[in-house]
């Protein structure tokens, strides 16, 4: 699938595998990144695992440490293992969802993990104080590969609680995020940015 990836977005790209929540993972991406481009422009920690049918009294201690593993922690020591190789002024991008501020059944440990992710946000703009800009990317349902096989009816029960009538697309969130990587938002930091067809908003 890397090796795909890879391909179809063509020349100046390199894939690295790897376990954001495994820290000597994150070692060797950045000493790959350092060694072949020596600084970073833009940062999108964007990983992110969770079980979205686990009502309270289900959860396991498993569960709850995959998903803070890989959702908390990882995104944490990404940003912080990236910070040596940040150029100033650059754009730091977290990846949360609408599960951060809404309340949705069977979802209390992924919601958490990405309410989590909102606070560094909020708090790394204090701390960066415009060395670099921090801000979160929250999708809402996007049509992905994660519903392929899903029955219809599920489908329709998701796009019944979206505003604007549809599920998102991936270059939809794509969009957005080049968005805060880039210059037109310069004056943007510490916001939490909602791709999700008004789904957080009403």
């Amino acid at each position: 699938m890397l090796d795909k990836a890879v391909k179809e977005i063509g020349k100046n790209v390199a894939g690295v595998q790897g376990d954001a929540g495994n820290l000597s993972d994150l070692d060797r991406l950045f000493e790959i990144v350092k060694k072949e481009k020596g600084r970073i422009d833009v940062l999108f920690a964007s990983a992110g695992v969770g079980e979205l049918n686990n009502p309270l009294g289900s959860i396991t201690e498993k569960g709850f440490d995959d998903t803070f593993n890989v959702s908390v922690r990882g995104t944490l020591f990404t940003v912080q293992k990236a910070l040596p190789l940040m150029k100033d002024g650059g754009s730091i991008i977290l990846n949360s969802s609408i599960a951060g501020v809404k309340g949705f059944p069977g979802t209390t440990v992924y919601s958490a993990s990405k309410a989590a992710v909102r606070s560094f946000a909020r708090t790394w703009t204090a701390e960066f104080k415009g060395k670099f800009r921090v801000n979160v990317l929250s999708p809402g349902t996007i049509d992905t590969a994660i519903f392929d096989g899903t029955p219809q009816e599920l489908k329709d029960s998701f796009v019944s609680i979206i505003p604007i009538g549809r599920m998102g697309q991936p270059r939809e969130i794509a969009s957005a995020a080049l968005f805060l990587a880039s210059d037109d938002s310069s004056f943007v930091t510490g916001i939490e940015l909602f791709v999700d067809g008004g789904t957080a908003q009403v």
